[in-house]
C-alpha cells in the first residue's frame, strides 16, 4: 500500500477538504467552549445505559468507520483498507456525484449557520448539568434540528460521491440513529424548558418547516422583492 499525492482525483480532493473542514469546524468550537467558557459541550458518554447509551455508542463507532472509509475512498492507495464487498457499487453517475457536491456544500451551509446560531449552547449529546438556553432563532426558526439535518445530508452526499454499498449502509444507519438521539433530546428540553419548548415545537418543525421552505421556493418574485424592501425600510427606520 502506497500513497501517491499525483494519483488524487479532483473528487477526492474534494472529499478530503470537507471532511477537514468537518473535522475543524466542530475541533474549532469545542476548543472555543472549554478555554472561553469553561464549558465542554462533548457530552456523550460511552458508559451511559440503556437505549441512549446503544445508540451513542454505535454511533461513535460508526463515525470513526465512516471517516476511515471517506479516506479509503479518497485518497489513492487506501482501498486494501476496506473489504471487498463494501467497495461494490451501486451506481456510477456524473450526475450523481454533482448532487452530491451540491449536497455536500449545502450541509456545510446548514451547519455553520447552526453554530452561529448556537453559541454557547452547542453540545454534542445532552448535557444535564449545563444545557444552556433554548435556541430559536436563526436558521432554528425553520428546524428544530439544523445540526442533525446536516449529519444526514452530509452522510447521503457521501454516498452520491461514491456510490458504493458501504456509504449507503452507513446513511441509512446514520439516519436512523440520529432520529433516536433527537426523540431522546426532545423528551430531555421539553423537561427543562416546559411550555416554552412546546411552542417551539408547535411552531417548527423537526427536519424542516416545509411551508416556509415551498413559500421560498415558489413565491413570486414580486412578493420576494416587496419583502425585501419592507426589510430595507424597517431597517433604516430603526436606524
Amino acid at each position: 500500500m502506497s500513497l501517491n499525492a499525483a494519483d488524487l482525483t479532483l473528487l477526492g480532493a474534494f472529499q478530503i477538504s470537507a471532511l477537514a473542514f468537518f473535522l475543524f469546524a466542530f475541533g474549532a468550537r469545542t476548543v472555543q467552549l472549554r478555554l472561553r467558557q469553561h464549558i465542554n459541550p462533548i457530552t456523550l458518554s460511552l458508559g451511559k445505559r440503556g437505549i441512549l447509551g446503544i445508540v451513542e455508542l454505535s454511533l461513535f463507532v460508526v463515525v470513526n468507520l465512516w471517516v476511515l472509509a471517506v479516506l479509503a475512498h479518497a485518497l489513492p492507495g487506501l482501498n486494501g483498507l476496506l473489504p471487498a464487498w463494501s467497495q461494490l457499487r451501486l451506481i456510477r453517475s456524473l450526475v450523481a456525484q454533482r448532487a452530491g457536491v451540491v449536497l455536500t456544500l449545502l450541509a456545510f451551509v446548514i451547519c455553520l449557520a447552526a453554530l452561529r446560531a448556537l453559541g454557547n449552547s452547542w453540545r454534542l449529546g445532552i448535557d444535564e448539568k449545563q444545557p444552556g438556553k433554548l435556541v430559536t432563532t436563526g436558521i432554528y426558526r425553520f428546524s428544530r434540528n439544523p445540526i442533525f439535518v446536516f449529519f444526514d445530508l452530509y452522510f447521503v452526499s457521501a454516498f452520491l460521491l461514491n456510490g458504493t454499498v458501504i456509504f449507503l449502509l452507513f446513511a441509512l444507519f446514520t439516519i436512523l440513529n440520529l432520529h433516536c438521539q433527537i426523540l431522546q433530546e426532545e423528551r430531555f428540553l421539553a423537561q427543562a424548558h416546559g411550555s416554552d419548548y412546546q411552542r417551539y415545537c408547535r411552531r417548527t418543525c423537526r427536519y424542516a418547516t416545509w411551508h416556509w421552505v415551498l413559500g421560498q421556493l415558489f413565491r413570486p418574485p414580486s412578493e420576494k422583492a416587496e419583502q425585501r424592501t419592507a426589510v430595507k425600510a424597517k431597517d433604516t427606520t430603526l436606524r
